[in-house]
């Protein structure tokens, strides 16, 4: 043995032990693994891979970007940033016209909540210090984020460390307290909010932070269709900023450009990541209304960057997948192949007994698996339903990706690339049937 070779030592990959997959490459909708297993990627990573995966003019617009000039501080221009920020003129609400770019999703989420209080010490708003969260979400990783989401699992030993925000309830029609998907669930959770407003105190209050469809955490949950319009208008009269994550719902997930506009309201500021750049590249976007960038510049305030936000590489990569996303119409089709794709799940899983609902939007989907569909009843913890699913699902071909808070679990969630087909639809649907009937089989 040489030199170099007996000094090599094995360095723990990822940093807690877990299961080892090696993808090697992919392609389309699958994933090959070193072992010459193809899985088809129903989850498209973490709800991530919107126009697919190898995609050479993205690989080619990145490498090109890389070449010609690296790295530049992000409030420099560069092509591949004008490149972008063309592609998302067709894209955003004419309402919001201040961008601001991170690395990723939590970065965004950050910085959207740093914008948010900017905005209110900017107009004289001094006291409005603190941001709503919700009881079931997720906005990111780092102390500020992982407080404000709804995520128990997650902040597991950091609790004494993490800043306390207020709380309201997540809509959840499934287990709405007044009877499942009541007529009245929408004002329900509406008035939640006004009530910790109130009790909160409304001056003290900046913003109200909110996945439009909730994500992987409670799994595509749907809020009631008057919930969004009445939460705009409490939030009107409070004088609160509306801040909508979009990380996972944003650019086409959901069949619309962006899953608020499932319902007539807009946002003060709106939040990107994941499928911005399609995953060919960490890149997320914060937009603002002009009102709120232009306070905070007439205020001095800083909006800082992230060194590697705006990277040029990821810019290049975004501004090729929007494009694509345009010229190939994926969010019709994600529209579209979104409906076969639900109704597709609603036949396999009509009248079973452990699967309480299908639920979400375009080709965003989950299945809540439950021990008993009249109560909703919850199989214990140490089952880990949701994890022998996705165990399952892998030996079969298919990766699902398992959703849940660990209060909230034995959540399936689904996000294809929006190429997928109909026949790989159903290849999806009856992998996943096997599953959860072959882990139930086996409590």
């Amino acid at each position: 043995m040489n030199t170099k070779e007996s000094n090599m030592r094995s360095l723990n990959w990822p940093f807690l032990s877990g299961r080892e997959i090696y993808i090697e490459r992919a392609d389309g909708i699958y994933l090959h693994t070193k072992d010459g297993q193809a899985i088809i990627d129903a989850a498209g990573g973490a709800i991530v891979v919107n126009v697919g995966h190898g995609r050479e003019r993205i690989a080619d617009a990145v490498a090109a970007a890389t070449r010609d000039y690296s790295y530049v501080v992000p409030p420099w221009m560069t092509p591949s940033r004008e490149a972008m920020l063309t592609a998302l003129s067709d894209w955003l609400p004419e309402s919001l016209t201040r961008v601001h770019c991170t690395s990723g999703g939590t970065e965004a989420n950050e910085a959207a909540m740093k914008i948010a209080l900017h905005y209110q010490q900017a107009i004289g708003d001094t006291d409005r210090t603190r941001i709503i969260g919700r009881s079931i979400g997720y906005h990111g990783t780092t102390l500020a984020t992982a407080s404000i989401s709804g995520h128990p699992g997650r902040k597991k030993g950091l609790e004494k460390a993490l800043p306390a925000f207020p709380v309201v309830d997540t809509p959840y029609p499934l287990r709405c307290p007044l009877g499942s998907h009541h007529s009245d669930c929408g004002s329900y959770y509406a008035d939640l909010l006004r009530d910790v407003i109130e009790s909160e105190g409304p001056e003290t209050i900046a913003g109200y932070l909110a996945e439009p469809i909730t994500g992987s955490s409670g799994g595509a949950i749907v809020p009631p269709e008057d919930y969004w319009p009445r939460v705009r208008s409490i939030c009107d009269e409070y004088g609160i900023l509306l801040i909508m994550d979009e990380v996972m719902t944003g650019f086409g997930r959901t069949g619309l450009d962006f899953g608020f506009q499932h319902w007539d309201f807009e946002p003060d500021i709106l939040i990107s990541g994941k499928g911005l750049a399609g995953g060919y590249a960490p890149l997320g976007g914060v937009f603002a209304r002009e009102a709120i960038g232009s306070a905070i510049e007439n205020a001095g305030y800083q909006v800082m960057f992230n060194t590697f936000g705006a990277h040029p590489a990821a810019c290049a990569a975004a501004a090729e997948v929007l494009n694509i996303l345009r010229e190939e119409d994926l969010v019709n089709t994600s529209r579209d192949q979104g409906a076969y794709f639900h109704n597709a799940l609603n036949d396999a899983f009509a009248g079973h007994p452990n699967v309480a609902e299908v639920r979400g939007r375009g080709l965003f989907a989950a299945i809540e698996v439950v021990a008993n569909t009249e109560s909703l009843e919850k199989f214990p913890v140490d089952a880990a339903v949701s994890g022998k699913i996705v165990v399952n699902g892998l030996k079969n071909g298919v990766f699902f990706y398992g959703g849940g808070t660990g209060e909230i679990r034995d959540i399936i969630c689904m996000g294809p690339p929006l190429t997928i087909t109909e026949d790989e639809i159903d290849v999806v649907v009856s992998t996943l049937r096997k599953s959860v009937d072959e882990v139930i089989a086996a409590q």
